[in-house]
């Protein structure tokens, strides 16, 4: 196990909600030894109450892996986060940053940015349970908040609770009036404003999300001074331009992953996940991007995405897929 995750947090891939599952990750491992994979968001009422323990399940192969937390009472968060340590993940993230209504309603993720002084109790309470390290991911502010006098302070408090990385998406989320997926896209990007708090809390390891759609882009901002950058959508929609050269580009030195390589290596593990009561459209659906933007790439979605739900379907129409690639590109 790799237990490194500030190493690996250089470049990593959003908690984001019926995505990143633990077939989607799988898939992401294969594409990248090094990078930070996070879990979908898991609320610590549904492991602590709900004892919703399958929740934590993944596979061996996925670390370095962090489990976000939902949740505002630092005492079950601390009980969540004691689960998530046992369970052997290598980072334990509190969600300071999801603007939707099932958040909100539960005064948790984006709603934190308003309670600095609770954000610090519950990082305090989990850090006293947990050896792994305790991050946070949040917004550089909501609603009427100014982030520049915002931020700062938000930051100073984790920090003296003992947070040493933390994950700011460059927007501000505004909590009423915009959806969730507005509130991906409309609220302006603010890197500037990231930037300035690196220079101001220099000890602290900041990662930037929001709006990074390439590996350069990537590149660039790290040469600019950040620890590292989450990439959300784009390493989900086009996992292997994100993924593929990551281990080589950002970590130095590994070779570039092959998506062909990668669609083989995906086969037993299909196999094996469907001899355990899986269904083949649950992993595939990931893997509808695996070539984006080359050859081919159209009748491999079409062929999963209409063959997928079949009750039938098996590995063979992943490869059935994968042969149309290979005649697409051959006939150049």
């Amino acid at each position: 196990m790799n237990s490194n995750a500030q190493t690996a947090a250089r470049l990593s891939v959003a908690p984001m909600m019926d995505w990143t599952d633990r077939h989607c990750r799988y898939l992401h491992r294969l594409l990248s030894q090094r990078a930070l994979l996070y879990t979908e968001m898991v609320t610590a009422p549904a492991l602590v109450r709900g004892r919703a323990l399958h929740l934590l399940d993944y596979n061996v192969e996925e670390h370095p892996l962090a489990l976000q937390l939902g949740g505002s009472d630092p005492i079950e968060l601390a009980q969540a986060a004691q689960l998530g340590a046992q369970a052997g993940y290598d980072e334990i993230n509190l969600n300071c940053g999801c603007p939707s209504d099932r958040v909100q309603s539960g005064a948790f993720g984006a709603v934190l940015m308003q309670s600095p002084d609770l954000v610090a109790d519950c990082v305090a309470q989990m850090r006293a349970k947990v050896d792994v390290e305790v991050t946070v991911k949040c917004r550089i502010g909501v609603d009427e908040q100014e982030p520049r006098e915002i931020l700062p302070v938000f930051l100073q408090k984790i920090r003296a609770a003992g947070c040493q990385r933390v994950t700011i998406h460059a927007r501000k989320a505004w909590l009423k009036g915009l959806s969730p997926k507005e509130n991906r896209d409309i609220p302006p990007l603010d890197y500037g404003l990231v930037h300035e708090m690196k220079r101001e809390f220099g000890d602290l390891h900041i990662s930037l999300n929001g709006g990074v759609n390439s590996l350069d882009e990537v590149v660039s901002q790290l040469e600019q001074g950040l620890d590292g950058v989450m990439v959300g959508r784009a390493a989900y929609h086009q996992p292997a331009d994100i993924l593929a050269a990551a281990d080589a580009r950002i970590f130095g030195g590994e070779a570039v992953r092959d998506p062909f390589e990668v669609v083989m290596q995906m086969l037993p593990y299909i196999e094996t996940q469907m001899g355990q009561g899986a269904r083949l459209h649950q992993i595939t659906r990931h893997m509808l991007g695996l070539f984006s933007g080359r050859p081919g790439a159209r009748a491999w979605r079409r062929i999963l995405s209409e063959g997928a739900h079949r009750p039938e379907a098996g590995p063979e129409l992943v490869q059935e897929a994968l042969a149309q690639v290979t005649r697409q590109l051959a006939a150049g």
